[in-house]
């Protein structure tokens, strides 16, 4: 129970990684503001943890819109009292070079994983600040640090909420803020679903999982819950003398 009391908005909180934050998050007593762009999955998924006796609510919105990033957190902060720990961890992926992918999917890209961690942050850090301080984890990807072919925008969007996570600890520790991200590897989630249904080459979308697999020293692709536990870390008390940091996960996929 180590988030008991905490009060926590996460974006893309309907499914994958999200979802297992939220459920993750409550089992360690945080009261949840799940945030997503899916209603309905999103409605299902709070009603589900509320029959459990979890506190939760289900938020509709998109996190590259301003006005949207700006009613989210006011709804949030509504529902739960005031705000500790925000989960940036919304996020899409779009297949392509600079010179393969269309313009409009570029933007996209940018819009939702970098510009959505930078809207949300912008209304939720005033928030955190009221409440006397707290935690944001943003959820990048190993695929900011190091390139993976034919996926130009996704690593230029993660490798940007990297180094932008490093300026908002900077910024905001004078607060009493600690802001680090996370970098996954492959995780068995509906966005490496689509990602494998997407790469080029004829492949099918279980040799692609395997490719990835087989990329890592541990030879298999993480659960999410893994990647939940990992965020659980950093945003609660354990990780008080941790900022600014960049915590891999990623069963040594960028040791090798």
């Amino acid at each position: 129970m180590r988030l008991l009391g905490k009060r926590a908005l996460v974006t893309g909180g309907a499914s994958g990684i999200g979802r297992a934050v939220v459920e993750r998050f409550v089992a360690e007593g945080a009261a949840v503001a799940l945030a997503d762009l899916d209603g309905e999955t999103a409605r299902a998924v709070a009603h589900a943890l509320r029959t459990r006796g979890a506190r939760v609510v289900a938020i509709v919105g998109d996190v590259s819109r301003l006005e949207d990033a700006e009613r989210m957190v006011a709804e949030a902060v509504a529902f739960l009292g005031g705000l500790d720990i925000l989960i940036n961890n919304a996020g899409i992926e779009t297949i392509g070079s600079v010179t393969t992918a269309r313009d409009d999917e570029w933007e996209w890209q940018i819009a939702v994983n970098l510009n959505g961690v930078y809207r949300m942050s912008r209304f939720a850090i005033p928030e955190i600040i009221r409440a006397g301080g707290g935690a944001i984890v943003n959820v990048a990807s190993v695929g900011g640090l190091v390139a993976v072919r034919e996926f130009s925008a996704y690593g230029a969007s993660k490798a940007a909420v990297i180094q932008l996570t490093r300026s908002m600890a900077a910024d905001y520790a004078e607060h009493g803020i600690r802001v680090n991200c996370i970098c996954p590897g492959p995780v068995d989630t509906p966005l490496l679903e689509r990602a494998c249904r997407r790469v080029p080459g004829g492949r099918s979308p279980e040799e692609v999982r395997q490719m990835y697999a087989n990329l890592t020293l541990l030879k298999r692709i993480a659960r999410p819950e893994e990647i939940a536990a990992c965020i659980a870390f950093l945003a609660s008390d354990d990780a008080s003398y941790v900022t600014g940091a960049v915590l891999v996960a990623d069963g040594g996929f960028t040791a090798q």
